[in-house]
């Protein structure tokens, strides 16, 4: 016998964004799913749950006319399935594939990061999100994108407001008008080098698209650039963050990784389950059905929480602990099933093999500020908004 969607009401939208971590708990303990009323959607937080979701997009549809990112960013082929979806990813995959990733993108994601780890080593403090974070991202992805060289504080506000937009579960006036002046802004931009990436094919993503067989067309573009704005920006800023404050508040962990560098890899993959860049992404029920006991009705909007899933305890023991030598388990950090993050790779590259083993190699004494402590925030999407620390010269 099943049981229908249980409500919970007396959850305050800011404890999500603070420290949403008691909240998933108290979630999964209650239901496979269970409507938030102050997030205005339905979550499914249990690790298994998720999995099977993923797994039957026939029945749980990324296709979903609802979405916020539909709202803020336009039909993207992230929020469709089978062959729309299909068609979508094959016109990016060549700015992705692994010899153009090693071969193109690397070295410059790697000058990148040596200029701005120089600049640091003009002082002895900062802030990582402000000083190397994001503008790593914000820089890298401007390049993968192919966009004209802007100040990477441009792409980074868009990028901010975008997802703002799309996480705006409040219905907050303010943040809606912010996440569509940036939507109006990023087409602007594309525009101004569309012709360019026709004329002259190049390894940008702007040029796999418009250069596919068949070419995107122009409202595809526009909408899947904003997404790879949306997620290819925060989720490597925040992974680069989350990484370090890790490794910097368990001090003989950071020991470990530095004496063996080939735990990098592992370091980054229980950084992002810690604590997930991308946090919950919506799906349309398309039929009713019965999720582990409760039924889900036809169209009902719901929120795969995987940054709940990411600290499930029946999947990981301690799952609130940061431990690089957890026993290697799949996470959902980067997604499941046909919507696995098609910028994982170079995530993975950027983040543990290029910038977090440089910053650590050239700064001296990384550590935090005791007096200045980091801020985590967030829920859709969550990191480090303010990462203070302090190096010897």
């Amino acid at each position: 016998m099943t049981s229908a969607v249980p409500v919970v009401t007396d959850i305050a939208y800011q404890d999500l964004l603070d420290d949403p971590y008691p909240i998933f708990r108290r979630l999964r303990e209650i239901a496979p799913a269970v409507f938030v009323a102050p997030a205005k959607l339905t979550l499914v937080t249990r690790f298994d749950d998720i999995m099977r979701i993923e797994r039957d997009p026939a029945t749980y549809s990324a296709d979903n006319p609802a979405s916020l990112v539909n709202k803020v960013m336009g039909p993207t082929f992230m929020r469709k399935d089978g062959a729309e979806h299909a068609i979508g990813r094959k016109a990016i995959e060549p700015s992705f594939r692994p010899a153009t990733i090693k071969e193109h993108w690397a070295p410059q994601f790697t000058a990148i990061a040596e200029k701005l780890i120089d600049d640091l080593l003009a002082t002895e403090e900062a802030d990582l999100f402000s000083a190397l974070a994001a503008p790593m991202a914000s820089l890298s992805l401007m390049a993968m994108i192919g966009f004209r060289k802007m100040p990477w504080q441009t792409l980074a506000e868009w990028s901010q407001a975008l997802i703002d937009g799309a996480g705006n579960y409040a219905a907050d006036a303010e943040i809606e008008r912010k996440a569509m002046q940036a939507s109006a802004e990023v087409d602007a931009a594309i525009d101004a080098v569309l012709d360019d990436h026709r004329r002259q094919p190049n390894p940008s993503v702007l040029s796999s698209m418009i250069n596919a067989d068949p070419p995107m067309p122009i409202e595809g573009i526009r909408a899947n650039i904003k997404v790879i704005i949306g997620g290819g920006l925060n989720e490597p800023r925040d992974a680069i963050l989350t990484l370090v404050l890790g490794l910097l508040e368990n001090p003989p962990q950071k020991n470990s990784v530095l004496a063996k560098p080939d735990l990098w890899p592992a370091a980054l993959e229980e950084a992002v389950r810690w604590i997930s860049p991308i946090g919950m992404y919506p799906r349309r029920v398309t039929r009713d059905v019965d999720l582990s006991g409760i039924t889900l009705p036809q169209d009902l909007q719901i929120g795969l929480c995987v940054g709940a899933a990411n600290r499930d305890g029946s999947r990981f023991a301690e799952p609130d602990r940061f431990d690089v030598t957890r026993p290697k388990q799949s996470h959902l950090a980067f997604g499941a099933g046909p919507h696995f993050c098609a910028g994982t790779w170079v995530s993975r590259l950027t983040v543990g093999k290029i910038v977090a083993p440089m910053l650590f190699a050239r700064l001296r004494n990384l550590r935090l500020r005791a007096e200045a402590p980091p801020v985590v925030r967030g829920w859709v999407f969550r990191g480090p908004v303010t990462l203070p620390v302090r190096w010897d010269a």
